[in-house]
């Protein structure tokens, strides 16, 4: 289905039937598998080929792998428990105690805490950059460095970097370029077309779409992910069975959903634009975005987050969420219903006061993440 398009691959890449030919995917729920005879049982434990135990391979994730790769032009995928699993493996499968990494410093909360507080233990430099200075980025360049590592557009001020003149730097130096696709997912960009090696994913978010389980994944050259399988498959963050189903469904109607999302958030940033009670939108689908035209040129499309500072500080941002009746006030983005939080509080909590003020989280910024409700009924929960 190598040219086949990439709705026709959402839905039929990945696929295999069992000997009962079943139409969807099976669910394999089993810790392992049997052998006709002892011999077999010792060839594939000797050739790492053929299912053995579920913590190596499973059909059913292998099913998932094989899809996302295909829609992220990857030559393989690991999936992973979670989004973080996925960031972690990719980290301690490429760097060794004593070498060094570039980071954004505009990334998930969670990924800033596990660079500053785990990563470190291991003997792991890190340098944090601004996403967007590619100047900054080679600066902080040093002879042990060995990963670039970032989220475009970033979560949750949609901050962007030009990817095809960030791989020029990283080929440069020999390092290798890790991008993180969950808020775009590969329905709107393809970061290894743009010249990553490796793609990582919270399946959690938008491949699942429905907020339903936890998963992750992180596709991209055959080699090093050979690398990152062996890691997980000895420490044991892979991905259940079940969870790879769930995503995989998920992925069937991946295009579908991300186009409603995007159209939404769009009507939506420009609705908040207008109201008297938000200070300032941040969305990169609005051309006042300082980051429009870069994510224009590698983006399909923007996507369904939509951040805003209202009037005001924590007080006014913590009323308005509160003032929400079908709204969900949940800090997980990505899903079918619409979800409200306040990140400075939830997702980036754990981050000191100058972290925040490095990465732009102020204490009147809200995030929605836009959902597959009528657009004017989101709008009506949002009015003071």
């Amino acid at each position: 289905m190598k040219n086949s398009s990439f709705k026709t691959k959402s839905v039929r890449e990945g696929q295999h039937s069992s000997n009962e030919q079943e139409h969807s995917t099976a669910i394999f729920l089993t810790s392992s598998f049997r052998f006709d005879t002892a011999e077999q049982a010792a060839e594939r434990f000797d050739s790492n080929k053929g299912n053995i135990y579920s913590r190596f391979t499973n059909p059913t994730v292998e099913s998932f792998q094989n899809k996302l790769a295909a829609l992220e032009g990857a030559e393989k995928c690991q999936a992973t428990a979670s989004g973080m699993s996925a960031i972690f493996a990719t980290i301690m499968t490429i760097l060794k105690p004593g070498e060094h990494m570039v980071a954004s410093r505009s990334m998930f909360g969670t990924t800033i805490v596990l660079l500053n507080n785990i990563i470190a233990k291991f003997g792991i430099k890190v340098t944090f950059v601004d996403l967007p200075d590619l100047d900054a980025w080679k600066k902080s360049v040093q002879k042990n460095t060995k990963l670039f590592l970032l989220e475009t557009p970033s979560n949750p001020l949609g901050e962007v970097v030009n990817i095809k003149q960030l791989s020029t730097i990283s080929k440069k130096n020999d390092i290798i370029l890790a991008v993180d696709n969950c808020i775009m997912t590969p329905a709107l960009q393809r970061p290894l077309s743009l010249g990553a090696d490796l793609v990582l994913h919270s399946a959690t978010k938008y491949i699942d779409g429905q907020g339903r389980c936890l998963a992750g994944a992180v596709a991209g050259k055959g080699s090093i992910i050979d690398e990152i399988s062996s890691f997980t498959r000895s420490t044991g963050p892979t991905l259940s069975a079940f969870n790879a189903w769930v995503v995989l469904k998920g992925l069937e109607t991946l295009s579908l959903r991300i186009k409603e999302h995007s159209e939404s958030a769009m009507k939506l940033a420009n609705w908040l634009e207008s109201q008297a009670f938000v200070d300032k939108v941040y969305y990169i689908g609005l051309q006042n975005h300082p980051h429009h035209e870069t994510a224009k040129k590698q983006q399909t499309g923007y996507g369904g987050i939509v951040s805003f500072e209202v009037k005001g500080g924590k007080k006014e941002a913590f009323r308005l969420i509160n003032n929400t009746k079908m709204i969900s006030i949940t800090a997980n983005l990505g899903d079918a219903k619409t979800t409200i939080t306040h990140p400075s509080t939830t997702t980036h909590v754990r981050l000191t006061d100058e972290e925040k003020r490095q990465s732009c989280i102020s204490e009147n910024l809200v995030r929605i993440s836009v959902g597959l409700e009528n657009i004017e009924d989101i709008i009506a929960d949002l009015k003071p």
